[in-house]
């Protein structure tokens, strides 16, 4: 499944992406926002095994490419159990691209997919307190501030707010 976009493209991530992603993806400034599973510095080890699992994943997870090249990964994790009719959106771009609008329309586009093709009810997203940009994003695409889970994340020390958005199908 391909999405072409005005601005981009989501598209499939595959192993020729390895590069790409190292060049991209190395960099404090976007893992300062991300979970410790997107480490910095990000080694083409690391890109291997990304691209590795996402090879056989039920997932939607897709790189965001601009002038053919991988700039950024956006993706919906299905989740299990009384919560199958959830999934959580993530996202990253290269800080290059950064302020262009290329995420909300990422995040548009596969939040009216899932809605459309799925019997997703709710997508949601955990954002750090201090992440305002991706909070634009999310607002601008629909989602609502749910909840504000008080200081659970841990990240270089420090607790952090864990700010929960979500966008119902209905």
């Amino acid at each position: 499944m391909i999405f072409y976009l005005d601005k981009s493209i989501l598209r499939p991530w595959t192993l020729q992406d390895e590069q790409s992603l190292v060049k991209h993806a190395n960099n404090r400034n976007i893992s300062d926002y991300l979970r410790d599973g997107f480490p910095y510095p990000y080694t083409l080890r690391d890109a291997k095994q990304w691209l590795s699992s996402t090879q056989n994943s039920k997932d939607l997870l897709f790189a965001i490419e601009v002038n053919d090249e991988a700039i950024g990964g956006i993706g919906i994790i299905y989740k299990s159990d009384i919560y199958r009719k959830n999934a959580e959106i993530g996202y990253w771009l290269s800080e290059k691209y950064w302020n262009k609008g290329i995420i909300t329309e990422a995040v548009q586009a596969l939040i009216r997919h899932l809605f459309s093709t799925t019997k997703i009810n709710r997508v949601y997203a955990g954002i750090f307190e201090n992440n305002t940009a991706s909070e634009r994003v999310l607002v601008k695409c629909g989602f609502r501030l749910e909840g504000i889970h008080k200081k659970a994340i841990f990240k270089h020390g420090n607790f952090l707010d864990e700010y929960l958005y979500a966008i119902l199908k209905s």
